[in-house]
Parts: C-alpha cells; sequence; structure tokens
C-alpha cells in the first residue's frame, strides 16, 4: 500500500504523535529523532503543542531548550507547560533531573550543543526526543573527529518521525518504517519509491527522474563498449 503524505503542518504534527507513542510504547530507554525539515519553521509552536498532546495523554515529561531565553519565552507562551520547560544547562548542572523518570523532548539542539547533549543524554534514565535537532557539525569535515562521533553518540539515535520537501517531491519515514519518496507532479505529490535505508542524493534524483537515469545507464553502456573497443 502506498505511503500519504500530511495534507499540512498540524496533520504531520498529529501522525508524530502516534509515531512516537507507537516507538515509545514499553521501552524504557531509547534515543529518537523527530524532523519537520520546513524552511523557514519556526519549531517551539509545534513542539509546544506536541509536548501539551503528550502531556494531556500522561506522559510525564520535560522540555528542554538550547538556551535561557527560549525556556522563558516557552514558559511565556505555554503557561500551562511552565513547570515542565527547562534549558539544556538546568539538565546539565543537576544530574538529578535525570532520575526523576520522564520522557525529555530537547528542542532544536545544534552543533554547538553537542557536548552538552551528549552529557545529558548518557545520565537520563528514560527515552529522549530530539526535536528538529542538528547534532552532526559539518565543519568537522571527515576526520577522525566525525568518524567516532558518527559511530559513537550520532549512532544511538533513530528517526521516529522525518518529514523534508525536496526539489522535486519529498521524503518521510514514520514509526521507524520504510522511507518513503514522493515526486511533486503538477497535480499533486505522487508516491513513487520507498528504501529501507535514507536513501542519497543520487538514488533520490534516478527515481524522481528515471528518464534522465535512463540516459545514465545508456550513456554508462556506451563508454563500456568503447572500452572495450579500444581494448
Amino acid at each position: 500500500m502506498s505511503a500519504v503524505l500530511p495534507a499540512d503542518l498540524l496533520e504531520a504534527e498529529q501522525r508524530t504523535i502516534s509515531a512516537l507513542e507507537s516507538v515509545l510504547g514499553g521501552i524504557r530507554r531509547g534515543r529518537w529523532m523527530v524532523t519537520w525539515r520546513f524552511e523557514g519553521l519556526r519549531v517551539m509552536g509545534p513542539a509546544l503543542r506536541m509536548a501539551r498532546t503528550l502531556k494531556e495523554r500522561s506522559w510525564p515529561l520535560l522540555v528542554a531548550f538550547p538556551d535561557a531565553g527560549a525556556a522563558a519565552l516557552a514558559k511565556r507562551d505555554a503557561p500551562d507547560l511552565a513547570n515542565c520547560c527547562v534549558d539544556f544547562m538546568q539538565l546539565q548542572r543537576d544530574p538529578a533531573w535525570a532520575n526523576r523518570g520522564e520522557l525529555l523532548l530537547l528542542i532544536g539542539a545544534q552543533p554547538s550543543d553537542y557536548e552538552t547533549v551528549e552529557a545529558i543524554c548518557n545520565l537520563w534514565k528514560e527515552p529522549v526526543v530530539l526535536v528538529n535537532g542538528r547534532l552532526e557539525d559539518a565543519g568537522v569535515g571527515i576526520g577522525s573527529v566525525a568518524r567516532s562521533r558518527r559511530r559513537g553518540f550520532l549512532a544511538t539515535w533513530s528517526s521516529a518521525f522525518h518529514l523534508e520537501p525536496l526539489a522535486q517531491g519529498a521524503l518521510l519515514l514514520e514509526r521507524q518504517k520504510e522511507w518513503e519518496l514522493f515526486r511533486c507532479d503538477p497535480d499533486g505529490y505522487r508516491w513513487i519509491q520507498r528504501f529501507e535505508q535514507r536513501p542519497d542524493p543520487e538514488q533520490i534524483d534516478a527515481a524522481v527522474s528515471p528518464s534522465a537515469d535512463g540516459l545514465r545507464q545508456t550513456l554508462g553502456a556506451v563508454d563500456r563498449l568503447i572500452d572495450d573497443l579500444r581494448g
């Protein structure tokens, strides 16, 4: 059965919550990523709505922001969640937070927060959800530090929900299932292919533009024929 894209951000939020409840059910620990990769999206509003829904469904939780200013803004915008909003440094300074039995939502963590987030997660006893975070630093490059991070802490995370618009379509992962690729046609988005692993740009291009892929295959066959003739 073909997958269907969410119609809008609110539906994406609802499906994210369902995906989280599915992967979190019965699991005491775990690290999960939620990604809504919309250009210009201000993540605080959707993150607070998600936190409120989870709390209403009896999930004890904390919502952590990169700095005290963001945490204060969240308390102002969502007074009903004020006692749940903290900043990363609060959690790092006081390890006692990790033993309170609460689901932790980390909102918008960036590469500069890498060491802080790693320290928090290493102590946390309950599941952790990284919402629209980006811990991998492109500036670190491909050296030993980058390899160590990818094989270590970064490798401990799994995607619970990922929705990403592309130049010619969209990419969706839901409930740890396969990656679903959609092509943007004149009459809307159309599902075209699924992948067991996240597809790379070349795989996406080949699936979205099969004619271009066929041309590349033809040119490759011609090149091999010329090489054979030369040999």
